[in-house]
């Protein structure tokens, strides 16, 4: 059987922790920032796990 490719779009995206969790960065913070409160931008600056089991499992066969 043949070596898996890495989804080179979902390397970019996402990284896995040690313990082999998703982390990804939050949407909604490149424009249209002037209406965002302060704390609400720095709240999106920090990356997050992903919680969904089931795009968790579909992340992790892009990444190898």
């Amino acid at each position: 059987m043949p070596k898996m490719k890495t989804h080179k779009g979902a390397a970019k995206r996402f990284k896995k922790t040690g313990k082999g969790k998703i982390k990804r960065r939050k949407a909604f913070k490149s424009h249209i920032l002037t209406k965002k409160t302060p704390k609400r931008k720095r709240n999106l600056r920090k990356p997050t796990v992903m919680k969904n089991k089931a795009e968790e499992k579909r992340i992790k066969r892009l990444l190898p």
